[in-house]
């Protein structure tokens, strides 16, 4: 409008100011074209020193006990270095956009001067024109101003917006199936000539031509060196991850892959049918800043209290729960900071009861704590087991007393299978040869 009107009064003064602004446009144009990777890169850097944070905040004991401090700090003067210098790339170029204003009313000002003086002198403008001009100039630098910082805020907002949109575009390469109905109470597991290894290393297996059953109610002891691929094989399980090759069944799959029995190919199902199913213990748990309740249902407020009190009492935390002072109501800490490590395991195995899945899958969920808790959690896991298929991953021999059959992995692939019983009367097994070494040294 200013423009408009500054042309009405000469054309050629009209033109001038015009020039002027488009060059500013221009000028902003190619700086925000410039800004935003700069901004982008800053949320980068700053996603990349607060994950930091975070991680070793938690890990503070670990870190002071194993005197790791040095190596920290460095880490984070390192991560503090880099947000730095993306600071100050972007600011450089934020200074130019700053001082636009300054040098494009500076040009303004002389180029009303000087058609101004020539105007007036030539006697084609009067005093209250030039003042006119001059007082139209002013009028356009407030919104100037304002609508570089709503460009400031654009661009920093754009930045953001283009790692949510790159986040976006990050596809998942599981998909549900058309969905499933499995079969009430324990399930049986098979897996039919699986094999398995990661997208980013395809020629290295990790696991391979695994092919086992386990009938619905009964328990496998799960041994295996360190990286012999028992936790992959909970994880496809789980359908972390799916299988290179072959297929993983659940249902009733007794000898599925050999005479094509009920088994359900887990595909087929949607993952919160599978999930709904498959309950895991591993040996760290994750609590949450929220109460008893919400830790146990995982938030789901339609489980009467009642259901809630009862597994807590059927996984023996009944003395505990007493002592609570505002019961289910009571608010743990993040982490569980205020519960013992066996308190916190028993409550693990209390979401699994309020799940009642069919499949329980324990990853020696009791190896870091003392005999006492130790003995808590066994008969806890005695309750877990009952009417259920059992996965135990074990390093120790009492974890897998209560197991019907044991298998070892070596390699990523099965070098022995059978009921236990059998396995223990077998001195040529390497099984009873575990025992009567030691699996305790052998194993880990």
């Amino acid at each position: 409008g200013v423009i408009v009107i500054l042309g009405l009064e000469d054309w050629r003064l009209g033109v001038g100011i015009a020039v002027l602004a488009l060059i500013g446009l221009l000028f902003l144009y190619l700086i925000n074209r410039r800004m935003i990777p700069r901004w982008q890169a800053l949320r980068e850097a700053d996603a990349r020193l607060f994950g930091f944070l975070e991680e070793w905040l938690n890990g503070t004991e670990e870190i002071r006990t194993s005197a790791g401090e040095p190596y920290i700090m460095l880490r984070l003067y390192q991560a503090l270095r880099v947000r730095w210098q993306k600071i100050l790339a972007a600011m450089r170029l934020q200074v130019f956009v700053s001082d636009l204003p300054i040098g494009l009313f500076g040009l303004a000002y002389a180029v009303a001067f000087f058609l101004s003086n020539t105007f007036f002198r030539d006697g084609q403008m009067t005093i209250g024109e030039i003042y006119l001009i001059f007082y139209y100039l002013d009028v356009m630098q407030g919104p100037l101003w304002e609508t570089l910082h709503q460009v400031e805020d654009l661009q920093r907002a754009a930045a953001s917006i283009n790692r949510i949109a790159e986040l976006r575009q990050v596809q998942t390469t599981l998909h549900d199936g058309p969905g499933v109905v499995f079969p009430p109470g324990p399930l049986g597991v098979a897996f039919n000539e699986v094999t398995f290894h990661y997208e980013d290393d395809p020629h290295s297996d990790v696991l391979r031509d695994i092919t086992f059953a386990l009938e619905p109610g009964k328990v496998l002891g799960l041994l295996g060196r360190t990286g012999s691929g028992k936790t992959t094989l909970t994880k496809l399980l789980f359908r972390f991850h799916d299988p290179s090759g072959g297929a993983v069944l659940l249902g009733n799959p007794i000898d599925v892959y050999k005479n094509g029995g009920a088994g359900i190919d887990i595909r087929l199902a949607r993952q919160d049918q599978l999930r709904q199913r498959i309950g895991m213990v591993t040996q760290d748990v994750q609590l949450f800043q929220a109460t008893v309740r919400q830790n146990i249902t995982l938030f789901d407020d339609t489980v009467p209290d009642h259901r809630v009190q009862e597994v807590i009492g059927a996984v023996g935390l009944g003395d505990w729960f007493a002592t609570l002072p505002d019961g289910l109501d009571t608010t743990l800490e993040a982490g569980g900071s205020n519960l013992s490590a066996g308190e916190a395991q028993l409550l693990a195995f209390a979401r699994i009861f309020l799940a009642d899945p069919g499949l329980v899958i324990l990853d020696e969920a009791s190896s870091r704590l003392d005999p006492a808790t130790e003995q808590r959690i066994e008969e806890a896991l005695d309750q877990l087991l009952v009417n259920r298929t059992g996965i135990i991953i074990a390093h120790r021999l009492e974890t897998i007393q209560r197991a019907d059959e044991i298998m070892i992995l070596a390699d990523g692939k099965i070098i022995e299978h059978g009921e236990r019983t059998w396995l223990v009367a077998d001195p040529d097994s390497l099984f009873s040869r575990l025992l009567q070494t030691g699996m305790e040294e052998v194993m880990v």
